[in-house]
């Protein structure tokens, strides 16, 4: 009887799924469940050729579909190439801009993050004791701080496998018997041994999957800075006139680059387009984010605020001293493929809560938050258009930056030209 190495051998040479090697050895592993139906695991183009193993296995994870309770929902379903590794549903970015579950009826109440570029993030931690100011981790929050297995990444990715209005496994095991009894289970013991599908495992090999995962987001493959900017940095190409302005602007009026690093850094390196902190920008609340409805997990309803950074530091002993001045700060994202998307109708959501829905609108945001007046919902203003009459309140009102935007004094066509700059940082730029 061949053993099992080598089973797993010859599986990989068949290119895990491409052929047939017949069925394992007869040794003990974890639960199984049975095989999902084919096309579940979501389509995507072929990888890159530089992938390491580890890479490539993360790559197998991130679209498996399998990988949810019921089958049908990957990380790349809330986070896709074809939208710059953020929500590729055009239909939930237009209403609530989050995503809805594995589970029909679900959705979460957060907009998906980038994946792309977040493994730059370091660790959560204090940068300031003296002024409370936070940096690092992951998710809008910072709560996948980095401390359980060593980058806020692989913390990430834990979470979601597990979340009921997310992928919704019922445990960490649950997820481990997936993959040990899928298409890759061979590569899956080739990168972390033998024993990892093995009884008393699921710990360790669940903790593997999440660093599997992290290691294809830290990849050239979704880290590639192939964008037109970065073509403009290395001298390849030059921007038009009106992506210049924007990007004098981005760097000098519109105050953008404060948070959103523009430039290579000490070592050469390429700008993420963020500095990982957190800041309360004033957003509104989005009222169309189904998350209000959501009784069983949110029972406050109507009621529940997002107070993001600060009620995760609330969860803290060592940082509740800080949570009152971090209430309503959001993580700052990247910007780079802010704008790339698979059509020009395709729709995008913006902010932690996706209450914007076009760049045009977020920038005329920044530029006029604090000079147009307050929405109201009853008065002379009850037919105010928000961003033309009126904004609405924040949806929390402490900590609103107040420093670096709110009255920019950028005219109309100024504010075209900061779109136009900020188009260049999509992925996959092709010099005509």
């Amino acid at each position: 009887m061949r053993s099992w190495k080598t089973w797993v051998l010859a599986s990989l040479m068949c290119g895990l799924v491409a052929c047939d090697v017949g069925p394992a050895p007869n040794e003990p592993q974890a639960p199984g469940t049975p095989e999902a139906p084919a096309g579940l695991l979501a389509e995507v183009e072929a990888p890159v050729a530089t992938l390491h193993p580890k890479e490539q296995l993360g790559r197998l994870l991130f679209f498996d579909k399998r990988l949810s309770e019921p089958p049908g929902q990957a990380c790349a379903s809330c986070h896709h190439p074809s939208t710059g590794w953020m929500g590729p549903d055009t239909h939930g970015n237009a209403t609530g801009g989050v995503h809805e579950g594995a589970v029909p009826g679900r959705f979460g109440n957060r907009k998906p993050p980038s994946s792309a570029y977040a493994t730059r993030a370091p660790l959560f931690q204090p940068a300031s004791w003296a002024k409370g100011v936070f940096v690092g981790g992951s998710f809008w929050d910072g709560r996948a701080t980095g401390e359980e297995l060593g980058t806020p990444a692989a913390d990430q990715a834990q979470l979601p496998l597990l979340n009921p209005v997310e992928q919704n496994n019922p445990s960490e095991a649950a997820v481990v018997a997936k993959v040990c009894t899928g298409p890759y289970a061979a590569h899956f013991l080739l990168v972390y041994g033998w024993t990892m599908c093995q009884p008393g495992q699921a710990a360790r090999a669940f903790d593997n999957i999440a660093r599997a995962i992290a290691a294809y987001e830290a990849s050239s493959e979704m880290n590639p800075f192939s964008s037109k900017y970065d073509a403009y940095l290395a001298g390849r190409v030059r921007l038009t006139d009106q992506e210049t302005q924007g990007l004098e602007l981005f760097e000098g009026k519109a105050m953008c680059a404060s948070c959103h690093l523009s430039q290579r850094g000490a070592r050469g390196e390429p700008p993420l387009f963020t500095d990982h902190t957190y800041a309360n920008l004033g957003v509104p609340r989005n009222p169309l984010n189904p998350w209000y409805e959501q009784r069983e997990f949110n029972p406050r309803g109507w009621e529940w605020t997002d107070q993001g950074l600060g009620a995760f530091l609330q969860t803290r002993p060592e940082w509740q001293r800080y949570a009152r001045e971090n209430l309503g700060k959001q993580k700052v994202p990247t910007l780079r493929n802010v704008d790339k998307r698979p059509s020009p109708a395709f729709v995008k959501a913006y902010m932690h809560n996706g209450y914007f829905k076009d760049l045009k609108s977020v920038v005329h945001f920044y530029n006029t938050r604090d000079v147009l007046p307050v929405c109201r919902a009853e008065g002379p203003l009850e037919q105010a258009v928000p961003g033309v009459d009126c904004w609405p309140s924040p949806e929390v009102k402490q900590n609103v930056n107040t420093s670096q935007m709110g009255s920019l004094g950028l005219t109309s066509a100024e504010e075209d030209a900061l779109v136009a700059f900020l188009r260049t940082l999509s992925d996959g730029y092709v010099q005509r």
